[in-house]
């Protein structure tokens, strides 16, 4: 399907309900695609009341769906993987478009956005409880799982698909209803999802799609609300924290997964082919806008200008152009705002005494546009280091000892993702462990899986996503005392 073509059959109203339908008030938004800047598509854009209309249906839905039994909903996600397993290229087209990442990367997020609808679909039919006599002899207990209720899943511009089936393929598989709010920089992807999900058997009032450019007026009322009985964001750690605040009132449930500033520690024992490799792939998927992209390079002293010198030609070759582009390694950023993100702390950094190694000037022309970039020298006490960049730079900091490497992957309030490259199996294991991260990759730049739990500790939030433990938490424990 051509770009036209494709952008013309997506649905652009609210789903709520099992259909399409407008905003209560009329309003719509306007999407743009970050490689011209130009107008993709105009959206319904959700009010306050359109929040209520979902809670509604999702509040309406709630019972019946969660006595369906669970190989019934185990069924309905496996059609959902098939439906967007058979749209890929439609998904894959429509992600690069409205949010910039190259072909390439948009078909990887389909294959893994995908994959959370087979592995909830398995786990759906393994929910389970426990049976046991009473120590003191006096009963027995039950202890049973029970869905959650209606959920509020926030999802972030940068993984349009993923984020979206990493929520809702755990959230239907536990038998909760859900709304979705999408970020207004990509929501068409999610409306596209929607349609499958109609497609594919989910029950009117089980999924909603809210898109909207008033966020705050649109989830204020529905955190406020009794009925909703969890929160569900991925999303900066700022926002994260408010919304928990709101949250608070209600006593939901939530789960967090937040902002990343993760180190990207190698040693003096490290392969650097493999670590050069392993770099690329930590530093530039989804050209560095991703919270488990590496944000800071530490490298042990000794190899260090070798490494840089490696890392540099390597990223020298990541070519710009729009993300439908065949030649083009390297998308546009999502917004001007970003771009502008970047350029700070690129600049600030070389203020400080950084060496720019490689880019740091942006191309003239339409788009939003940031080359690959390589700072060595980075000194200490650059923001760059304590700050997300997300985009594609790579800031290069040197250390002495593997006490000096930990201490420096610490020295931060993030803790998401970390990365280590070394040959020696005992400091892998010692260092991972002593890493304050949720997930560590040891030599392997990507550690995103389906079937591993996804999650930080620290400002990087709580909760888990993805693996046997992302099920639970759609999920109540509920203890039946028997005599």
């Amino acid at each position: 399907m051509d770009e036209r073509a494709l952008i013309d059959s997506v649905p652009t109203k609210l789903w709520i309900g099992g259909k399409q339908v407008d905003a209560e008030d009329g309003a719509t938004f306007t999407v743009r695609n970050p490689a011209t800047g130009e107008p993709l598509a105009t959206v319904a854009d959700a009010s306050p009341a359109d929040g209520m209309r979902a809670l509604d249906a999702a509040v309406e839905a709630q019972a019946a769906w969660a006595a369906t039994p669970a190989r019934q909903r185990a069924e309905v996600l496996r059609a959902l993987f098939e439906a967007v397993t058979s749209r890929a290229d439609d998904l894959a087209l429509l992600m690069t478009l409205e949010m910039g990442k190259v072909l390439a990367e948009s078909r990887g997020e389909v294959a893994y956005g995908a994959e959370f609808f087979r592995w909830f679909s398995e786990e759906a039919v393994r929910i389970g409880g426990r049976y046991t006599p009473a120590p003191a002899g006096t009963g027995r207990i039950l202890v049973d799982k029970m869905p959650v209720g209606p959920c509020l899943a926030i999802t972030p511009w940068n993984f349009p698909l993923a984020m979206g089936t990493r929520k809702i393929g755990p959230a239907l598989a536990a038998g909760c209803t859900m709304i979705v709010k999408p970020a207004a920089e990509t929501p068409l992807t999610m409306l596209l999802l929607g349609q499958l999900c109609a497609d594919a058997g989910v029950p009117d009032g089980v999924l909603a799609v809210l898109p909207t450019s008033r966020a705050g007026a649109l989830t204020a009322p529905l955190l406020a609300d009794p009925r909703l009985r969890k929160l569900t964001f991925t999303g900066s750690t700022g926002v994260g924290k408010a919304l928990l605040g709101q949250s608070a009132t209600g006593l939901l449930r939530t789960s967090m997964e937040l902002g990343g500033n993760a180190p990207f520690v190698v040693f003096d024992d490290a392969d650097l082919d493999a670590a050069v490799d392993g770099a690329m792939l930590a530093k530039l998927r989804n050209g560095g806008e991703a919270c488990t992209a590496a944000n800071r390079f530490h490298v042990q002293n000794s190899v260090r200008e070798e490494f840089g010198a490696r890392l540099t030609e390597r990223m020298r070759a990541m070519t710009l152009g729009p993300g439908t582009d065949p030649d083009a390694k390297l998308g546009p950023l999502i917004n001007p705002d970003q771009v502008a993100t970047v350029r700070e702390l690129v600049g600030d950094a070389v203020d400080r005494g950084a060496v720019l190694r490689l880019g740091g000037v942006e191309p003239a022309g339409p788009g939003y546009f940031y080359p690959a970039t390589v700072l060595t020298e980075v000194p200490a006490d650059a923001r760059i280091l304590r700050e997300e960049v997300f985009g594609p730079v790579a800031a290069i900091h040197g250390f002495e000892t593997e006490a000096d490497g930990i201490a420096a992957a610490n020295d931060t309030e993030y803790g998401l993702a970390a990365y280590i490259y070394t040959r020696d199996l005992d400091r892998a294991l010692r260092v991972a462990s002593a890493l304050e991260a949720g997930m560590v990759g040891v030599n392997r730049g990507v550690i995103s899986d389906a079937a591993a739990p996804f999650g930080g500790v620290k400002s990087s939030g709580f909760g888990r996503e993805g693996g046997i433990e992302g099920i639970d938490e759609y999920l109540e424990t509920k203890y039946i005392a028997l005599q």
